[in-house]
């Protein structure tokens, strides 16, 4: 069995340089680390297209033609945890042409924190939003943070990444809600089967372009004591109440 033990072995510096945005961008692939996440990925149909498990590693065993055996040094060397697991993936990025939503969807209009963009494709995934739409302002979905977060959320959801204009084009005849503090009482609220979700950016909210062609705007009700709420706990907090019927029983 030969084991890889050069951090400039090509295959390992390209594969290592996926942690960065413009290489992810340039080939098209993104990393996914652990074995519950791998084979959480096996299981959604992604394109898998290297396993890398480390020398020492005792877990199951993967397809043995995409199966890279390398040092504990080169498994460090590319992974982006503290606290590696044994196994690094390289996935493809499905490329998905930009459609209009089949029900209800998210679009998150500038999300900029990697943490919260994974946290809200995990809910999105469980709350059965399955089309996640992003404005080009976003940080990348698929940067190692945004990935470990989503906790395989990632895998199961369609991702759309375009402009607003182009996102917008798309959305006509689609009810879209601003989730904003000046908005009706979420809790009061019924939706229709189909519609947009906004989420807005951390600190500068939802987009003037996209604000106005809102049909609702809908508000979290909270104490005068606090101003707002983390943009993931947020859209968490909206998807359910604005799916709750679909979960009332089961």
């Amino acid at each position: 069995m030969m084991i890889l033990t050069s951090k400039n072995n090509p295959l390992i510096k390209e594969t290592a340089g996926l942690k960065e945005k413009k290489n992810r961008r340039e080939l098209g692939a993104f990393l996914v680390e652990g074995v519950k996440m791998a084979r959480e990925c096996l299981k959604s149909g992604l394109e898998i297209e290297k396993i890398f498990v480390a020398e020492n590693f005792n877990g199951e065993n993967f397809d043995e033609s995409k199966t890279v055996v390398v040092s504990q040094d080169v498994l460090r060397y590319l992974s982006d945890e503290k606290t590696p697991q044994g196994v690094v993936c390289r996935v493809k990025i499905p490329v998905e042409k930009l459609e209009k939503p089949q029900g209800r969807c998210l679009l998150l209009d500038g999300i900029a924190d990697p943490g919260n963009m994974g946290a809200i494709i995990r809910t999105a995934n469980a709350a059965g939003y399955k089309e996640v739409y992003l404005t080009k302002e976003c940080t990348d979905p698929y940067s190692p943070k945004s990935v470990r977060a989503s906790m395989s959320g990632i895998f199961f959801t369609k991702i759309y990444m375009a402009t607003r204009e182009e996102i917008l084009s798309v959305f006509d005849g689609v009810e879209i809600f601003v989730a904003d503090m000046n908005g009706e009482n979420v809790f009061n609220f019924v939706p229709p089967e189909k519609f947009a979700l906004v989420i807005g950016n951390e600190a500068n909210g939802i987009s003037e372009q996209v604000f106005k062609l809102a049909t609702r705007t809908l508000k979290i009700p909270m104490q005068s004591t606090q101003e707002s709420l983390n943009a993931s706990v947020a859209a968490g907090i909206s998807m359910y109440l604005l799916a709750k019927d679909e979960f009332i029983n089961e």
